[in-house]
C-alpha cells in the first residue's frame, strides 16, 4: 500500500496546508506571539551592541592609547589588564541579565503561547482542555 493511499484504496483528500502547519499560522498570527518575538529579538540586539562595544572599546584602545593602557593601578595590575579582566564582568552581567529577561518577560508569553496551542488542539480534536496536573508554587520555574 503506498503512503498516499487509504485503507480503501482511495487516495486522502486534498488540503492545500496540513493542519500542524495551519495551528502554527494560526499562533504566529497571534499578538502574543508577535510580541514575544520583538521582546527577544529587542534584547538580543541590545545585548550584542553592549558586548560588542566593550570588546572593540576595549581593542581601540589598546591599539591607539597604549600609554594609558600600561599605567599602573594596584601592583603589577594596570588598566589594560583590569580592563581585559572587565570583559569576562561584562560577558557575566549580559548572561545574568539574559536570564532574568527571560524569566521576567518570555516565559510567561510562552505559557500563554502554550496554552492558547492546546486549546486549538483540543478545540481541533473536540474535547475540553485538561487542566495542570499540580498547581506551580510562586517562583518555583526555572528558564533552564
Amino acid at each position: 500500500m503506498s503512503r498516499h493511499s487509504t485503507r480503501f484504496g482511495s487516495p486522502p483528500p486534498y488540503s492545500p496546508t496540513p493542519p500542524e502547519q495551519a495551528e502554527r499560522q494560526q499562533v504566529s498570527r497571534d499578538p502574543a506571539y508577535q510580541s514575544l518575538r520583538r521582546i527577544r529579538r529587542r534584547f538580543g540586539v541590545r545585548a550584542t551592541a553592549v558586548a560588542v562595544g566593550g570588546f572593540l572599546l576595549y581593542v581601540l584602545l589598546s591599539s591607539f592609547v597604549p600609554g594609558l593602557m600600561n599605567q599602573p593601578l594596584i601592583g603589577h595590575l594596570t588598566v589594560g589588564l583590569a580592563l581585559g579582566l572587565g570583559q569576562f564582568v561584562l560577558m557575566a552581567v549580559i548572561v545574568w541579565r539574559y536570564l532574568v529577561h527571560i524569566r521576567t518577560h518570555v516565559t510567561p508569553l510562552v505559557r500563554g503561547l502554550r496554552g492558547l496551542a492546546r486549546q486549538h488542539e483540543a478545540a481541533g480534536r473536540g474535547r475540553a482542555v485538561p487542566g495542570p496536573a499540580m498547581a506551580p508554587r510562586d517562583g518555583e520555574y526555572r528558564s533552564w
